[in-house]
């Protein structure tokens, strides 16, 4: 695909005929049962691919070369119409994003995310954790207590961001203040820790960040583990 630039299965197989060669319907054929599951392949007794054996090796061959110690990963849930749910786990490099990680379901099937989120952490940490700082980045809907601490848990400091709604208790005060109220105005900053969301089950000591550019109708608000002097919303 890289070669071909493009990801249609006869561009791709069209660049492998002088590499491999062999003919076009061959090349099609071999990358076609590739990715069939494996009650479709040709033949007997051919498993299908399980491409959580490939997430780890491809994560580690993107950043091998990596000049940075600092990584952001950003985790994401889409909803493509009302077919499917992809949850996915990708690199962010350069204002755009290459999966490592992804999973689909179903989206009239209800599943309990945590298992799936872990399930697709846990082959990426080892690769990405031990050599630097990880930023994993998260939008509005992803924004749980959960998904926080199982950041944390990984080695990585999540950077989720949040609703203005809810209430914040900076650390050492006894009143809880509006989310909302931590960043009035376009242009203005603000960080800090404290406790984060009032309803105790789901409550986060956590760091909050904020910020309002000029232009926006609201602000951005965000959540990391980090102390507020190594965060930056910005991220």
């Amino acid at each position: 695909m890289l070669i071909a630039h493009s990801c249609a299965l006869p561009a791709v197989a069209w660049t492998g005929v002088p590499i491999l060669g062999q003919k076009f319907s061959t090349v099609r054929e071999r990358l076609r049962d590739l990715y069939r599951e494996g009650v479709a392949k040709a033949g007997a007794q051919r498993p299908p691919l399980d491409l959580g054996t490939c997430w780890a090796p491809w994560l580690s061959w993107i950043v091998k070369a990596w000049r940075s110690q600092q990584r952001a990963l950003t985790l994401d849930a889409t909803t493509l119409g009302n077919r499917f749910v992809v949850l996915a786990v990708s690199v962010r490099y350069r204002g755009s994003a290459g999966p490592v990680a992804w999973k689909f379901s179903r989206a009239a099937e209800k599943h309990a995310w945590p298992p799936e989120w872990q399930e697709l952490l846990s082959p990426l940490h080892r690769v990405v954790a031990a050599d630097g700082k990880v930023i994993g980045l998260a939008d509005r809907g992803l924004d749980a207590q959960w998904l926080f601490e199982g950041i944390v848990a990984v080695g990585w400091h999540p950077l989720l961001r949040i609703n203005t709604q809810g209430k914040f208790r900076p650390q050492g005060w006894h009143r809880w203040l509006p989310l909302k109220g931590l960043v009035r105005r376009g242009g203005q900053r603000w960080q800090g820790r404290g406790m984060a969301f009032k309803n105790e089950p789901g409550r986060l000591e956590c760091t909050v960040l904020g910020c309002w550019e000029e232009g926006p109708e609201e602000p951005w608000l965000g959540v990391t583990d980090l102390v507020p002097e190594a965060a930056d919303i910005c991220w």
